[in-house]
Protein backbone atom coordinates (compact mmCIF):
# COMPACT_ATOMS: atom_id res chain seq x y z
CA UNK A 1 0.00 0.00 0.00
CA UNK A 2 1.00 3.63 -0.33
CA UNK A 3 1.19 5.61 2.89
CA UNK A 4 1.28 9.38 2.95
CA UNK A 5 2.85 11.53 5.63
CA UNK A 6 0.45 13.33 7.95
CA UNK A 7 1.06 16.65 6.20
CA UNK A 8 -0.28 15.10 2.97
CA UNK A 9 2.92 15.50 0.97
CA UNK A 10 5.16 12.89 -0.64
CA UNK A 11 4.47 9.20 -0.35
CA UNK A 12 5.96 5.92 0.83
CA UNK A 13 5.28 2.54 -0.72
CA UNK A 14 4.89 -0.07 2.03
CA UNK A 15 4.64 -3.81 1.35
CA UNK A 16 4.43 -6.43 4.10
CA UNK A 17 5.31 -10.11 3.78
CA UNK A 18 5.12 -13.12 6.07
CA UNK A 19 3.23 -13.77 9.26
CA UNK A 20 2.68 -10.58 11.29
CA UNK A 21 1.38 -12.63 14.23
CA UNK A 22 4.51 -14.73 14.61
CA UNK A 23 7.06 -14.46 17.40
CA UNK A 24 9.80 -12.95 15.23
CA UNK A 25 10.02 -9.20 14.74
CA UNK A 26 10.05 -8.13 11.08
CA UNK A 27 13.15 -7.04 9.22
CA UNK A 28 13.03 -3.83 7.22
CA UNK A 29 14.11 -3.51 3.59
CA UNK A 30 14.56 0.22 3.13
CA UNK A 31 14.95 2.04 -0.16
CA UNK A 32 13.73 4.90 -2.31
CA UNK A 33 12.09 5.30 -5.69
CA UNK A 34 13.26 8.82 -6.54
CA UNK A 35 16.49 9.69 -8.37
CA UNK A 36 18.43 12.90 -8.87
CA UNK A 37 17.65 12.88 -12.59
CA UNK A 38 14.97 15.18 -14.08
CA UNK A 39 12.18 14.01 -16.34
CA UNK A 40 13.48 13.62 -19.89
CA UNK A 41 16.94 12.32 -18.93
CA UNK A 42 16.28 8.98 -20.65
CA UNK A 43 16.29 10.76 -24.00
CA UNK A 44 20.00 11.51 -23.66
CA UNK A 45 20.96 8.71 -21.24
CA UNK A 46 19.01 5.71 -22.52
CA UNK A 47 19.04 2.34 -20.81
CA UNK A 48 21.69 0.12 -22.38
CA UNK A 49 23.80 -2.94 -21.64
CA UNK A 50 27.47 -2.94 -22.63
CA UNK A 51 30.42 -5.09 -21.59
CA UNK A 52 28.65 -6.69 -18.68
CA UNK A 53 27.27 -3.44 -17.28
CA UNK A 54 23.81 -1.91 -17.35
CA UNK A 55 23.65 1.87 -17.78
CA UNK A 56 20.87 4.34 -17.14
CA UNK A 57 19.75 7.19 -14.87
CA UNK A 58 19.13 5.82 -11.39
CA UNK A 59 20.14 2.26 -12.27
CA UNK A 60 22.68 2.18 -9.42
CA UNK A 61 21.05 4.66 -7.05
CA UNK A 62 18.88 2.79 -6.63
CA UNK A 63 16.59 1.04 -9.08
CA UNK A 64 18.75 -2.11 -9.00
CA UNK A 65 18.41 -2.27 -5.22
CA UNK A 66 14.63 -2.28 -5.51
CA UNK A 67 14.75 -5.11 -8.06
CA UNK A 68 17.11 -7.06 -5.78
CA UNK A 69 14.71 -6.65 -2.86
CA UNK A 70 11.78 -7.99 -4.85
CA UNK A 71 13.77 -10.98 -6.09
CA UNK A 72 15.12 -11.62 -2.59
CA UNK A 73 11.58 -11.74 -1.28
CA UNK A 74 10.65 -14.28 -3.95
CA UNK A 75 13.52 -16.47 -2.74
CA UNK A 76 12.60 -15.96 0.91
CA UNK A 77 9.00 -16.99 0.37
CA UNK A 78 10.15 -20.26 -1.20
CA UNK A 79 11.86 -21.32 2.04
CA UNK A 80 10.34 -19.24 4.86
CA UNK A 81 6.85 -17.95 4.14
CA UNK A 82 6.37 -16.89 7.77
CA UNK A 83 9.38 -14.53 7.91
CA UNK A 84 7.87 -11.08 8.54
CA UNK A 85 9.38 -8.43 6.27
CA UNK A 86 8.50 -4.80 5.61
CA UNK A 87 9.59 -3.35 2.26
CA UNK A 88 9.54 0.44 2.52
CA UNK A 89 10.29 2.63 -0.51
CA UNK A 90 10.19 6.40 -0.08
CA UNK A 91 9.77 9.04 -2.74
CA UNK A 92 11.92 11.88 -1.40
CA UNK A 93 15.23 10.42 -0.16
CA UNK A 94 17.32 12.38 -2.63
CA UNK A 95 15.69 15.59 -1.38
CA UNK A 96 16.44 14.85 2.27
CA UNK A 97 13.53 12.57 3.29
CA UNK A 98 11.79 15.54 4.91
CA UNK A 99 8.32 14.09 4.29
CA UNK A 100 9.04 10.37 4.70
CA UNK A 101 11.30 10.45 7.76
CA UNK A 102 8.49 10.21 10.31
CA UNK A 103 7.02 7.13 8.66
CA UNK A 104 10.43 5.48 8.25
CA UNK A 105 11.19 5.93 11.94
CA UNK A 106 7.72 4.79 12.98
CA UNK A 107 8.04 1.49 11.10
CA UNK A 108 11.73 0.97 11.92
CA UNK A 109 10.93 0.92 15.65
CA UNK A 110 8.98 -2.31 15.21
CA UNK A 111 11.77 -4.06 13.25
CA UNK A 112 14.60 -6.35 14.34
CA UNK A 113 17.06 -5.03 11.75
CA UNK A 114 17.21 -2.77 8.71
CA UNK A 115 18.83 -3.55 5.37
CA UNK A 116 19.26 -0.44 3.24
CA UNK A 117 19.12 -1.05 -0.51
CA UNK A 118 21.57 1.72 -1.41
CA UNK A 119 24.54 0.92 -3.71
CA UNK A 120 27.46 -1.01 -2.26
CA UNK A 121 30.70 0.78 -1.46
CA UNK A 122 33.56 0.52 -3.95
CA UNK A 123 34.34 -1.93 -6.74
CA UNK A 124 34.26 -4.95 -4.40
CA UNK A 125 30.85 -4.10 -2.99
CA UNK A 126 31.47 -3.51 0.71
CA UNK A 127 28.52 -3.21 3.08
CA UNK A 128 28.34 0.16 4.84
CA UNK A 129 28.38 -0.05 8.63
CA UNK A 130 28.85 3.68 9.26
CA UNK A 131 27.80 6.89 7.57
CA UNK A 132 28.43 10.47 8.48
CA UNK A 133 25.64 12.66 9.73
CA UNK A 134 24.56 15.49 7.46
CA UNK A 135 23.73 19.03 8.52
CA UNK A 136 22.35 21.85 6.40
CA UNK A 137 22.65 25.40 7.66
CA UNK A 138 22.01 28.85 6.23
CA UNK A 139 23.75 31.96 7.52
CA UNK A 140 22.07 35.28 6.69
CA UNK A 141 23.71 38.63 7.37
CA UNK A 142 22.04 42.03 7.51
CA UNK A 143 24.32 45.01 6.97
CA UNK A 144 23.81 48.73 6.48
CA UNK A 145 23.61 49.94 2.86
CA UNK A 146 25.11 53.15 1.54
CA UNK A 147 26.38 54.69 -1.71
CA UNK A 148 29.90 53.35 -2.18
CA UNK A 149 31.09 56.57 -3.80
CA UNK A 150 29.17 59.31 -2.02
CA UNK A 151 28.86 57.90 1.50
CA UNK A 152 31.06 54.82 1.80
CA UNK A 153 31.79 55.29 5.51
CA UNK A 154 28.14 55.15 6.46
CA UNK A 155 27.80 51.60 5.13
CA UNK A 156 28.52 48.29 6.80
CA UNK A 157 28.92 45.61 4.18
CA UNK A 158 27.11 42.31 4.71
CA UNK A 159 29.25 40.80 1.93
CA UNK A 160 32.48 41.76 3.67
CA UNK A 161 31.15 40.37 6.95
CA UNK A 162 30.20 37.15 5.17
CA UNK A 163 33.71 36.79 3.73
CA UNK A 164 35.12 36.95 7.27
CA UNK A 165 32.51 34.52 8.62
CA UNK A 166 33.30 32.00 5.89
CA UNK A 167 36.84 31.78 7.18
CA UNK A 168 35.60 31.19 10.74
CA UNK A 169 33.26 28.45 9.53
CA UNK A 170 35.90 26.78 7.39
CA UNK A 171 38.29 26.74 10.35
CA UNK A 172 35.85 24.43 12.17
CA UNK A 173 36.76 21.61 9.78
CA UNK A 174 38.71 18.86 11.55
CA UNK A 175 39.85 16.22 9.09
CA UNK A 176 41.32 14.04 11.82
CA UNK A 177 37.86 13.72 13.39
CA UNK A 178 36.13 13.42 10.03
CA UNK A 179 34.31 16.72 10.52
CA UNK A 180 33.92 18.94 7.45
CA UNK A 181 32.09 22.20 6.83
CA UNK A 182 31.65 23.34 3.26
CA UNK A 183 30.29 26.77 2.37
CA UNK A 184 28.98 25.71 -1.00
CA UNK A 185 26.59 28.46 -2.09
CA UNK A 186 26.79 32.20 -1.36
CA UNK A 187 25.00 35.35 -2.42
CA UNK A 188 24.53 38.98 -1.52
CA UNK A 189 24.53 42.60 -2.55
CA UNK A 190 22.61 44.36 -5.29
CA UNK A 191 24.98 46.62 -7.24
CA UNK A 192 28.73 47.16 -7.25
CA UNK A 193 28.23 50.80 -6.21
CA UNK A 194 26.13 49.87 -3.16
CA UNK A 195 27.61 48.75 0.15
CA UNK A 196 25.79 45.46 0.55
CA UNK A 197 22.77 45.40 2.85
CA UNK A 198 22.41 41.61 2.84
CA UNK A 199 24.40 38.43 2.20
CA UNK A 200 23.91 34.72 2.82
CA UNK A 201 25.66 31.38 2.66
CA UNK A 202 24.57 27.74 2.67
CA UNK A 203 26.71 25.37 4.72
CA UNK A 204 27.06 21.58 4.45
CA UNK A 205 28.19 19.80 7.62
CA UNK A 206 29.44 16.18 7.81
CA UNK A 207 30.22 14.50 11.14
CA UNK A 208 30.96 10.99 12.36
CA UNK A 209 29.29 11.18 15.77
CA UNK A 210 26.32 12.81 17.44
CA UNK A 211 28.69 14.43 19.94
CA UNK A 212 30.65 16.09 17.14
CA UNK A 213 27.42 17.29 15.54
CA UNK A 214 26.34 18.91 18.79
CA UNK A 215 29.76 20.53 19.29
CA UNK A 216 29.88 22.05 15.81
CA UNK A 217 26.27 23.22 16.02
CA UNK A 218 27.13 25.09 19.22
CA UNK A 219 30.07 26.75 17.47
CA UNK A 220 27.92 27.80 14.53
CA UNK A 221 25.27 29.23 16.82
CA UNK A 222 28.01 31.06 18.70
CA UNK A 223 29.30 32.98 15.68
CA UNK A 224 29.63 36.71 16.40
CA UNK A 225 29.69 39.55 13.93
CA UNK A 226 33.08 41.17 13.41
CA UNK A 227 31.31 44.38 12.42
CA UNK A 228 29.02 45.27 15.30
CA UNK A 229 26.60 46.96 12.89
CA UNK A 230 25.96 43.67 11.09
CA UNK A 231 23.40 41.16 12.32
CA UNK A 232 23.82 37.38 11.91
CA UNK A 233 20.96 34.90 11.68
CA UNK A 234 21.63 31.13 11.51
CA UNK A 235 18.97 28.60 10.55
CA UNK A 236 18.94 24.87 9.81
CA UNK A 237 20.43 21.95 11.66
CA UNK A 238 21.29 18.27 11.45
CA UNK A 239 19.20 16.71 8.67
CA UNK A 240 20.47 13.14 9.12
CA UNK A 241 22.05 11.91 12.36
CA UNK A 242 25.29 9.95 12.02
CA UNK A 243 25.02 6.22 11.41
CA UNK A 244 27.59 5.15 13.98
CA UNK A 245 29.11 1.66 13.92
CA UNK A 246 27.36 0.10 16.91
CA UNK A 247 28.04 -3.32 18.39
CA UNK A 248 24.68 -4.59 17.11
CA UNK A 249 25.45 -3.44 13.57
CA UNK A 250 28.91 -5.02 13.82
CA UNK A 251 27.29 -8.32 14.85
CA UNK A 252 24.91 -8.09 11.91
CA UNK A 253 27.84 -7.53 9.56
CA UNK A 254 29.69 -10.53 11.00
CA UNK A 255 26.63 -12.61 10.15
CA UNK A 256 26.63 -11.25 6.58
CA UNK A 257 30.36 -11.85 6.19
CA UNK A 258 29.97 -15.51 7.20
CA UNK A 259 27.03 -16.01 4.83
CA UNK A 260 28.95 -14.37 1.98
CA UNK A 261 31.86 -16.74 2.52
CA UNK A 262 29.42 -19.62 2.20
CA UNK A 263 28.27 -18.18 -1.11
CA UNK A 264 31.87 -18.05 -2.33
CA UNK A 265 32.92 -14.43 -1.98
CA UNK A 266 34.55 -12.18 0.58
CA UNK A 267 32.49 -9.33 2.01
CA UNK A 268 34.11 -6.26 3.51
CA UNK A 269 32.69 -3.31 5.42
CA UNK A 270 33.20 0.40 4.87
CA UNK A 271 32.26 3.84 6.14
CA UNK A 272 31.17 6.71 3.91
CA UNK A 273 30.60 10.43 4.14
CA UNK A 274 27.23 10.35 2.41
CA UNK A 275 23.95 9.97 4.24
CA UNK A 276 20.93 7.74 3.62
CA UNK A 277 17.69 6.74 5.31
CA UNK A 278 19.78 4.18 7.17
CA UNK A 279 21.04 7.08 9.30
CA UNK A 280 17.53 7.37 10.74
CA UNK A 281 17.10 3.68 11.56
CA UNK A 282 20.55 3.36 13.10
CA UNK A 283 20.01 6.42 15.30
CA UNK A 284 16.96 4.67 16.75
CA UNK A 285 19.14 1.75 17.84
CA UNK A 286 17.98 -0.57 15.07
CA UNK A 287 20.89 -2.71 13.79
CA UNK A 288 21.44 -1.40 10.27
CA UNK A 289 23.42 -2.62 7.28
CA UNK A 290 23.61 -0.18 4.40
CA UNK A 291 24.87 -0.62 0.87
CA UNK A 292 23.23 -4.03 0.42
CA UNK A 293 22.25 -3.08 -3.12
CA UNK A 294 24.11 -3.35 -6.42
CA UNK A 295 27.81 -2.94 -7.18
CA UNK A 296 28.57 -0.24 -9.72
CA UNK A 297 29.85 3.27 -10.17
CA UNK A 298 28.83 6.71 -11.35
CA UNK A 299 25.95 7.35 -8.96
CA UNK A 300 24.49 10.78 -9.79
CA UNK A 301 26.82 10.96 -12.81
CA UNK A 302 26.53 10.51 -16.57
CA UNK A 303 28.27 7.10 -16.41
CA UNK A 304 25.95 5.58 -13.79
CA UNK A 305 26.01 1.81 -14.16
CA UNK A 306 25.88 -1.53 -12.35
CA UNK A 307 27.88 -4.74 -12.67
CA UNK A 308 25.36 -7.30 -13.88
CA UNK A 309 27.45 -10.27 -12.72
CA UNK A 310 27.14 -9.14 -9.11
CA UNK A 311 23.37 -9.18 -8.96
CA UNK A 312 22.84 -12.90 -8.37
CA UNK A 313 25.25 -13.36 -5.47
CA UNK A 314 24.30 -10.04 -3.84
CA UNK A 315 20.62 -10.90 -4.03
CA UNK A 316 21.27 -14.38 -2.63
CA UNK A 317 23.14 -12.82 0.29
CA UNK A 318 20.30 -10.40 0.96
CA UNK A 319 17.79 -13.25 0.96
CA UNK A 320 19.99 -15.27 3.32
CA UNK A 321 20.26 -12.32 5.71
CA UNK A 322 16.48 -11.91 5.75
CA UNK A 323 15.93 -15.59 6.57
CA UNK A 324 18.70 -16.03 9.17
CA UNK A 325 18.25 -12.82 11.16
CA UNK A 326 16.61 -13.96 14.38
Amino acid sequence: MTRHPRDGSGGVLEARFGNPQGERKPVLLLGHLDTVWPIGTLARMPWRVENGRAFGPGVLDMKAGVVMALEAMRLVREVDVDRPVVLLLSGDEEMGSHHSRELIEEIAKECRAAFVLEPAEGPEGAYKTARKGVGQFRLEIAGVPSHSGVDFGAGHSAVRELAWQIEQISAMTDLDRGTTLNVGVVGGGTQSNVVAAAAWAEIDLRVKTVADAEAVTRKLKGLKARDAQCILRLSGGLNRPPMERTSSTAALFAQAKELAAGLGFALEEAATGGGSDGNFTSALGVPTLDGVGAIGNGAHAENESIRIDSLVTRTALLAAMIVTTV
